[in-house]
């Protein structure tokens, strides 16, 4: 008896199974669903029967809203051209928590035509982050041409950084993963490398000269 006076209402066992076995065939039309692509939900719609309508719907919806933010995630895959009037829009109102990765540049100038290379592959590989790039003189007027290349980072509309002039970049000799680590550690990109790649090359450096002392160290005995 419940407190209410009322017996409880037993399902019979006959009732039960068949709950059970609904139960088990809603959860492998759950897990078909979900293995599916939007175009193969689409593709088979016409093979689930009325009572699977809902769940079809609500995995489809799933799946859209997941391929729309990563869409969104993956908004930027390339390095646009911008001039002065698309500045604020394009770099002050870039959104709420997105990099900007600005580069003023000039035809004809060699480094600066490397940088807008590197920032291509960089586009690709980082593509949260926003790449743009204009001509110096069409974005900033009467900007020095002595300080090309310049890069400008923002983040949300405010600079955190700044590379102006060739000796900042190192010249030509300038490599992909080297303005990489520069533009991680600014914030702009999560960089996958695990050391400035500069210093790899100055251990080299520094490495090949120790091996040729003693040589030289030889040669100097010989002529003595």
């Amino acid at each position: 008896m419940t407190s209410s006076g009322r017996r409880a209402i037993l399902l019979p066992k006959k009732h039960l199974r068949k709950e059970e076995e609904q139960l088990h065939q809603t959860q492998s039309v759950v897990k078909t669903y979900e293995s599916m692509s939007l175009e193969e939900l689409e593709e088979n719609e016409d093979e689930f029967g009325e009572e699977d309508e809902l769940a079809m719907e609500m995995y489809r919806q799933k799946r859209l809203a997941e391929w729309k933010a990563n869409q969104l995630k993956n908004r930027f895959t390339e390095v646009s051209e911008i001039s002065g009037q698309d500045y604020v829009q394009e770099v002050n109102k870039a959104g709420a928590g997105i990099w900007v990765v600005l580069h003023l540049y000039k035809p004809g100038i060699p480094l600066c035509t490397l940088i807008n290379q590197h920032l291509s592959r960089l586009a690709q590989k980082f593509p949260q982050t926003k790449f743009l790039k204009s001509i110096s003189s069409t974005c900033i007027p009467n900007y020095p041409d002595h300080n090309l290349p310049t890069l400008f980072i923002y983040h949300e509309g405010e600079m955190k950084a700044q590379f102006i002039g060739p000796l900042l970049f190192g010249g030509m000799n300038l490599t992909c993963d080297e303005l990489e680590w520069r533009l991680s550690e600014s914030g702009a990109v999560k960089t996958d490398l695990e050391e400035n790649p500069r210093k790899q090359i100055q251990d080299q450096l520094l490495r090949s000269i120790r091996c040729s002392e003693p040589h030289r160290r030889d040669e100097d005995s010989d002529e003595d």
